[in-house]
């Protein structure tokens, strides 16, 4: 707050809100979604003491399996411990309760069940969309979260293209606002937006839903995200989402810090207390500088995302692929290549699953050296329409030919989808599993529970955010405390408080 102005009457104060992004879309864009159960454990009492207005917490489909697959952890210790942790913020659960994902199809009865479970461990707010804006798909969709007491957030994505006029993004908005979502997310997920392009394109889109709250999710692909925030704060919109650092800036969102710092100057009064935060920064950089993880700091201006268009959350995860494959040293030839991939399917949004559909096949078309020679399943798939009804149409003919014209498509055509019922899953997996065990199972896969164990085991540890010294000199100048003895394994040491 800027006093001074405020008596001059230059400026009117006004609130502004925050949504905390570290423990979901911080950490996928940054750590590749390598952040563990405990690690956001011992953070959360201090995010969910800093007047955050909710929490991004969970994502679902990929999300899941990358627990189980490669962290070897159950997803329901992070998803039952953190909802007992936040006592003070609402949490957020961020994608769709079903259908298809990169990873595979998720059946509305399974989706259902985990929304129904998320909803009982008080995760009730949704936020969500549509990868194409294609908002005339989404009534039922609507109509099924209402039924399972969610309350969604409907993302109204950003892109550039010759398709994505301000024409469009009027159009796409008042149809968004027409399902009566309790409130529309602008979402730049490439990093994508300036100052102009804000001040050009928003007050159309709110002037296009009279009454209708917004809010603000952008990454800082070209350095720009901080700067547009407040430019979006100073159209009205007054709720901004951002994260801290270490996991703020470079491909996520804005520091909390930085933001809120900005806007008092600017005479806003930002509903943060940015100091309760300080020991989550202390505690993951020292995660992060041990466990070889990015830590965020602001990029300069880039103008190549303008043309690959990939969205922060995947450039880390491309690049940790890419390192897996052992050809990493070819990331800027696969987001050249991605450029072209993107135009020949017709300039689909890069947002999951989307993006890493046009990513994938762009890294394959550089490793065999010539396009569309080999093309996965999931490029197939959209080119019959099933991630996105206009994909068929807008796409380029001739490639969309070329890709279907191979037996795997035609095998595939055929196929449907299998949407068994909860009693049908349950012949499967056996009567007696419990829900979480049963919505495990059918989406990450049979083994799952033979890699991480049932879900009615707690197989987490609570990790404490401060350096061990720290941690003993606390419990020493306790006075109930007179000896503390540390142990590890076979090692072990023990302090005695006066001795």
């Amino acid at each position: 707050m800027v006093p001074g102005l405020i008596k001059k009457g230059i400026a009117k104060v006004k609130e502004v809100r925050f949504v905390d992004t570290t423990i979901r879309d911080g950490q996928q864009s940054l750590w590749a979604s390598n952040m563990k159960t405990e690690h956001m454990l011992a953070i959360m009492p201090y995010l969910d003491a800093a007047g955050f207005e909710s929490m991004e917490f969970i994502a679902t489909g990929s999300r899941l399996k990358k627990f189980v697959r490669h962290l070897k952890e159950n997803p329901w210790d992070w998803i039952k411990g953190g909802a007992a942790s936040a006592k003070l913020t609402p949490l957020r659960w961020h994608g769709t309760i079903s259908g298809r994902t990169l990873s595979g199809y998720v059946p509305s009865s399974v989706g259902e069940l985990l929304a129904r479970k998320a909803v009982d461990l008080g995760i009730r707010y949704i936020r969500t969309g549509n990868n194409w804006n294609d908002y005339s798909v989404m009534k039922s969709q609507m109509e099924r979260l209402d039924g399972l007491g969610m309350i969604p957030v409907v993302n109204v994505i950003y892109s550039v293209s010759p398709r994505h006029t301000d024409e469009y993004y009027v159009e796409r908005t008042k149809e968004a606002a027409a399902l009566s979502p309790y409130r529309l997310c602008f979402k730049d997920v490439g990093g994508l937006l300036t100052p102009e392009r804000v001040r050009q394109l928003i007050p159309k889109l709110i002037d296009a839903s009279p009454g209708m709250t917004w809010e603000f999710h952008g990454h800082c692909n070209n350095s720009l995200g901080p700067v547009n925030a407040l430019e979006f704060a100073k159209l009205g919109i007054a709720v901004i989402h951002t994260a801290v650092p270490p996991l703020a800036n470079a491909n996520s969102q804005p520091s909390i810090f930085n933001v809120a710092a900005n806007l008092r100057v600017l005479a806003f009064d930002p509903q943060v207390n940015e100091e309760v935060l300080s020991p989550v920064t202390q505690y993951l950089t020292r995660v992060a500088k041990r466990e070889g993880l990015q830590i965020g700091v602001p990029y300069e201006y880039d103008e190549m995302p303008y043309h690959h268009q990939v969205p922060g959350g995947m450039v880390s995860n491309l690049r940790y692929q890419l390192s897996l494959a052992g050809i990493e040293d070819h990331l800027e030839d696969v987001l050249t290549e991605i450029e072209h991939v993107r135009a020949d399917l017709g300039y689909p949004i890069m947002v999951t699953p989307l993006s890493q559909i046009v990513g994938t096949q762009a890294a394959i078309n550089v490793i065999v050296g010539e396009r569309y020679t080999q093309v996965t399943d999931a490029t197939i798939e959209y080119a019959l329409g099933r991630h996105g009804r206009e994909a068929p149409s807008v796409m380029d003919q001739g490639v969309r030919d070329r890709i279907l014209d191979r037996s795997r498509a035609r095998e595939i055509e055929v196929q449907e989808d299998w949407e068994p019922t909860l009693g049908e899953l349950r012949q499967k997996y056996g009567v007696s599993m419990s829900d979480e065990d049963l919505i495990l199972s059918a989406i990450v896969g049979d083994d799952a529970l033979d890699v991480v164990g049932s879900s009615s085991k707690t197989n987490y540890k609570v990790a404490s955010p401060k350096p061990l010294a720290e941690l003993i000199h606390e419990l020493l100048a306790n006075g109930s405390n007179k000896a503390l003895q540390v142990k590890d394994g076979q090692f072990s040491f023990s302090v005695v408080r006066g001795a």
